[in-house]
């Protein structure tokens, strides 16, 4: 396969994953807002939500203050943000088209079908029920790409560089969203386990899809330490770390088996996937969860490197 064509698959499944992402946090932001003023927090849900997708500086070069409608705007439709929903799902498009002989038809007609509906949403969409209408729409079409990829694609390399794009966007943005609450959301003197505290989880928790995960494993109250072994540790959870790093791992050896030979991202996903698989809680959480969470990170980073040195450029 070309390494351009095998870039195009890469970060057409990125961009579509940070799509969903983007709109899973505004769907957060916007639950954590509304709660009732008693359970009001100090600090501003919408910085949170830009915190959580790393554009706190971006967003304060195009705008004065996080408002509900100045972030929306931001994520969702600005053309000034790389990462908006608007941009992702265009340049997911661009890729797909690119790519147009590399795909399924009914993976092109995901993709192209929701660059077409989107120009049916506009940045002046903030009413509640048209918000949540644009975020669904969102959230539908990247379980599409995911449907269609898993039922209509040969198990080649061309598979497993759309995977491998995906698990790679999604570790990244779990592991932002959980620093994001412990480092930013509950304000100085706030009760851990109160009732803000719960509230802040829950939203966190069905950001991820995994609220009614939790009870099924866990069988009692939220608890921070249980949510963050859920979605760091627990392989069970498709959008944990650790089950996204298993299968970073297998669809890597699956391309190094397909190419006749291993390089420095296969043994890098290995590497912090016994990191994790061998890891417990109190290890996590002694070493401080805010230094694990930006060390993994970090990590992540350097596999996205030695991915693209190696198969994509």
């Amino acid at each position: 396969m070309l390494s351009r064509t095998a870039d195009s698959l890469y970060w057409l499944s990125r961009y579509v994953e940070r799509a969903e992402n983007t709109a899973r946090i505004i769907d957060a932001a916007s639950r954590l807002a509304a709660l009732p003023a008693g359970y009001g927090s100090a600090t501003n849900e919408w910085e949170s939500a830009l915190a959580a997708t790393g554009s706190k500086e971006n967003f304060a070069a195009h705008y004065d203050e996080a408002t509900p409608e100045t972030v929306v705007d931001f994520l969702a439709f600005s053309p000034q943000n790389p990462s908006s929903i608007k941009n992702c799902l265009e340049n997911a498009r661009t890729n797909a088209r690119s790519v147009r002989t590399a795909l399924t038809t009914e993976l092109w007609e995901t993709i192209n079908s929701a660059w077409l509906e989107l120009k049916n949403y506009s940045p002046r969409d903030h009413n509640l029920s048209r918000l949540a209408d644009f975020l669904r729409f969102v959230k539908q079409t990247s379980l599409s790409f995911d449907g269609s990829a898993y039922r209509t694609m040969l198990r080649s390399d061309s598979y497993c560089f759309t995977r491998i794009g995906v698990y790679m966007e999604r570790a990244d943005a779990t592991a932002r969203i959980l620093d994001v609450k412990y480092h930013v959301l509950l304000p100085p003197g706030a009760q851990v386990g109160g009732s803000l505290d719960y509230f802040q989880w829950s939203s966190i928790l069905r950001s991820v899809s995994a609220l009614t995960a939790y009870h099924w494993v866990y069988r009692q109250n939220l608890k921070p330490w249980l949510v963050a072994d859920l979605l760091i540790l627990n392989q069970q959870m498709p959008r944990s770390i650790a089950s996204c790093y298993e299968n970073l791992t297998r669809y890597l050896d699956m391309l190094a088996r397909h190419y006749g030979r291993q390089g420095p991202s296969q043994r890098h996903a290995r590497s912090t996937f016994t990191r994790l698989q061998n890891a417990n809680l109190d290890d996590v959480f002694q070493s401080g969860l805010h230094e694990f969470l930006s060390e993994f990170i970090a990590d992540n980073n350097r596999l996205g490197s030695q991915i693209n040195e190696q198969y994509l450029i």
